[in-house]
């Protein structure tokens, strides 16, 4: 569990998670996707529709804001965002970094991926606070790409991210390009209770009240 430094404050823990604390979260996710706003295909401005299934807790997200509500679901409040989280999320900066800071996230996008689906390269940009972003990976591996701050282009750097591995990008990086141009089908441990897909929770301040 050595981190890897991918960029100025970008780093990459391998096998973070222990196969105990992966199949807690996949079982917390699992209850999050039935509701109160159940996981959907976010629909885009333009009419698109993203192929990653997404559920939030804390504060729904959909592009370039954050509500309590899922009026563009079902109008319900979203679940709250669980202490044990926030604490996860100082264990995983404290891994990355040293040290946790005053990290207080307090909303999660938990993003699901079938073989087929994508994550074009786009910034984490709609929060109102340049915290770090801790992201979990669980299931089946995924070719990462993380770019720079001002283009959608290169430089960029691939990496595999596989199932427990752990990346946080703050400071000089917070705002970098990234996405999942591919995941690799039936690399996963169904012994994470999950069979099949990628999980990958994505953990965030969003400044907000």
């Amino acid at each position: 569990m050595t981190p890897l430094e991918i960029a100025p404050g970008a780093v990459h823990v391998p096998g973070w998670l222990d196969m105990a604390e992966q199949r807690e979260l996949v079982a917390a996710c699992r209850e999050w996707a039935r509701g109160p706003v159940p996981i959907r295909h976010t629909v885009l401005p333009r009419g698109g529709v993203m192929s990653v299934q997404t559920v939030c807790v804390g504060w729904h997200w959909q592009p370039y804001r954050y509500t309590r509500t899922a009026g563009d679901v079902n109008g319900e409040r979203v679940a709250d965002f669980p202490g044990w989280m926030g604490d996860l999320g100082r264990r995983a900066l404290t891994a990355a970094y040293g040290e946790p800071g005053d990290y207080t996230p307090d909303t999660a996008l938990i993003n699901f991926y079938d073989g087929d689906a994508r994550m074009g390269m786009h910034q984490d940009k709609d929060e109102k606070s340049d915290a770090p972003v801790v992201s979990l990976s669980i299931g089946d591996s995924c070719l990462f790409r993380f770019g720079n701050t001002e283009t959608r282009s290169r430089p960029y750097t691939d990496l595999r991210l596989d199932s427990g591995d752990l990346f946080v990008f703050g400071g000089p990086s917070r705002f970098a390009f990234h996405g999942v141009p591919k995941v690799y089908p039936g690399t996963g441990n169904p012994e994470t209770g999950l069979s099949s897909g990628r999980l990958n929770i994505t953990m965030r301040v969003t400044g907000l009240t």
